[in-house]
């Protein structure tokens, strides 16, 4: 079960998980709205938690796997890192902009609603962005921008990489290659 708080995963063990995602602050799609990163977040769920969790967010090397499992995760979840491997199936195009970004090239729509997303910050997400400091909490007002569709069109078709708002986190940084799983 995926948790952004200490708090959420306790519930989600007294409902039967007995397993959980622990997803700090840095992840790549809905981080919650805690705003609380991994380093503490691994930490209080060691201490706090009976039902082991993997560490999530933020991750793209073996150096973080150690750190994770010292944190006292059972492993590691990468979801942005194996967007940019070849058996992805996402256009080649996506998977270079994703090797020439740096760690700051994310950032959070949705925060006036309440549904907070980390996204590549690309032209889009930041015209969602400017329409969200406008019209703060009006989700028809983005929505067209926001489709699921667009996002379908950058990753399957088009390989434009600024047509869309899309999920990752900020471990695009350290993605330097595109790999073979």
């Amino acid at each position: 079960h995926k948790c952004v708080a200490v708090r959420h995963a306790q519930t989600a063990a007294r409902m039967g998980a007995d397993f959980i995602s622990m997803d700090g602050f840095d992840c790549g799609g809905h981080p919650g709205e805690e705003d609380v990163g991994n380093w503490v977040l691994l930490a209080q769920a060691a201490q706090e938690l009976k039902v082991p969790f993997v560490a999530s967010g933020g991750s793209a090397t073996g150096a973080q796997l150690a750190a994770a499992l010292a944190l006292g995760a059972e492993g590691l979840n990468m979801g942005t890192r194996f967007m940019a491997t070849k058996e992805a199936p996402i256009h080649a195009n996506i998977k270079e902009a994703m090797v020439k970004a740096k760690v700051t090239d994310t950032t959070h729509i949705f925060r006036t609603l309440n549904n907070t997303e980390r996204v590549y910050k690309n032209e889009m997400a930041k015209k969602v962005r400017q329409i969200e400091a406008e019209k703060p909490g009006d989700f028809s007002a983005i929505a067209k921008y926001v489709s699921g569709e667009n996002y379908r069109k950058s990753f399957q078709e088009t390989g434009d990489a600024q047509s869309s708002v899309w999920s990752c986190g900020q471990s695009i940084g350290l993605i330097k290659d595109v790999p073979s799983c």
